[in-house]
């Protein structure tokens, strides 16, 4: 008796392929948020104020982000370049970082002009989540439509894969 194969050769749908890229894009992206938020406390230990743990611990996320954006979830993309893709990977961050450090001063603020006193390490922690949140989707979006858009792979030469 036989035993057939059950894998599809059919190409993965649209949709397949966004959920698996989003996927690897949030897996990628609670890593670079637990290395921001340690980041964020250490930095906020060390007595700093929150807008600038809030830009620091931003930054040294931002490193992993990339490269395992760049790897991994959009990996399977075709590359632009190195320098191109990495200026517009930085003006992206840019724009996201300022969103977040936004919404971190906002809260910061709303909290110190409601209560009378400045907001204590919960509540910034709070803030910064949900600035997190809502610079993670911008993130996607961004990555998925600038940064490391759909596009061919480069073909491959056979004469240089191929052993004589």
């Amino acid at each position: 008796m036989s035993q057939q194969s059950t894998v599809s050769t059919r190409p993965a749908s649209p949709l397949r392929r966004l959920l698996a890229t989003s996927g690897r894009f949030l897996a990628v992206g609670a890593l670079s948020s637990v290395i921001e938020i340690g980041s964020f406390n250490a930095l906020l230990w060390l007595g700093w104020g929150a807008v600038w743990a809030k830009v620091g611990a931003t930054a040294i996320a931002t490193v992993n982000a990339y490269f395992g954006n760049r790897q991994w979830a959009f990996g399977s993309r075709a590359h632009r370049g190195r320098t191109a893709e990495l200026m517009l990977f930085l003006v992206a961050n840019a724009a996201c970082l300022g969103l977040g450090v936004a919404l971190v001063w906002a809260g910061d603020a709303l909290v110190a002009q409601a209560t009378g006193q400045p907001a204590g390490p919960l509540v910034i922690n709070l803030v910064n989540i949900l600035s997190i949140g809502l610079t993670t989707l911008a993130r996607f979006v961004l990555y998925h439509w600038v940064v490391f858009p759909v596009g061919p792979k480069p073909a491959v030469d056979e004469k240089t894969t191929t052993a004589a």
